[in-house]
């Protein structure tokens, strides 16, 4: 049983209901084309990190994205 997890930035720039159901789609999708994974088996989740608890280069996003 595959599983993927998918980690995105939230609040202002979490994805759309949309945006998250064709993630999804496409997740399972590549698992089933490259892997032939079942996707009745397939797992993905979609989690949501706060851009205070997401940090790169020593900065937290929301820092980051204050810089432009």
């Amino acid at each position: 049983m595959p599983f993927v997890n998918i980690k995105v930035t939230g609040g202002k720039e979490a994805p759309t209901a949309e945006q998250k159901a064709e993630l999804i789609k496409g997740a399972t999708d590549l698992l089933v084309r490259v892997l032939n994974k079942n996707p009745a088996t397939t797992v993905v989740i979609i989690e949501e990190v706060d851009m205070d608890n997401w940090g790169v280069g020593g900065q937290s996003i929301t820092e980051r994205r204050k810089m432009g």
